[in-house]
């Protein structure tokens, strides 16, 4: 019988550089979620007879519902947050990120795929097609200078800070 492993050598997941887009850009695609979202809640309130004192249930089943689970972590350090984000089961072309200079939006939609028959027996992706996941960041950050990377179903964030003296001297130069 012959051995069933690898040959030795290890093949490293393929990592696909995404370019963030400017917030305006996904404003549109995150209003359209957060309204499927609403009018779900609304369906849920009237299936209870219009029972008052549910919105935030209603909301929560609703996204559960609509929403793709997207586990985060956050490291800090000097000069820089590094973040991951679990967004598997989706590519590189099925998301869309923005980075401002305190906040991180992430925005996904799972293609439908042609299913072919051999793939007929396995289950149905239990996930919602949607990821809507913004995420606030403690300390200023560079936009420009961030790196936004996916590698085997986890989005890498390295973002890194603005000193307190250009932080400063940009919201001078705004006023």
């Amino acid at each position: 019988m012959k051995s069933r492993r690898g040959s030795g050598t290890k093949t490293e997941p393929a990592v696909t550089l995404l370019q963030p887009c400017e917030p305006e850009a996904l404003q549109w695609d995150m209003q359209q979620i957060q309204l499927a979202i609403a009018r779900r809640a609304y369906e849920l309130f009237e299936a209870r007879n219009r029972e008052h004192g549910h919105d935030w249930e209603d909301w929560f089943q609703a996204e559960s519902e609509l929403l793709r689970p997207v586990s985060i972590v956050i490291s800090e350090s000097a000069d820089r947050f590094s973040i991951r984000a679990n967004v598997f089961g989706l590519e590189s072309n099925e998301l869309k990120v923005s980075i401002e200079p305190r906040r991180i939006a992430i925005l996904g939609r799972k293609e439908a795929r042609a299913v072919a028959e051999a793939e007929e027996t396995r289950p149905a992706d239990p996930y919602p097609e949607h990821v809507l996941r913004l995420i606030d960041i403690s300390s200023e950050v560079d936009p420009d200078g961030a790196v936004v990377e996916l590698q085997s179903g986890i989005l890498k964030f390295e973002l890194p800070k603005v000193s307190k003296l250009e932080a400063d001297a940009a919201r001078a130069g705004k006023a």
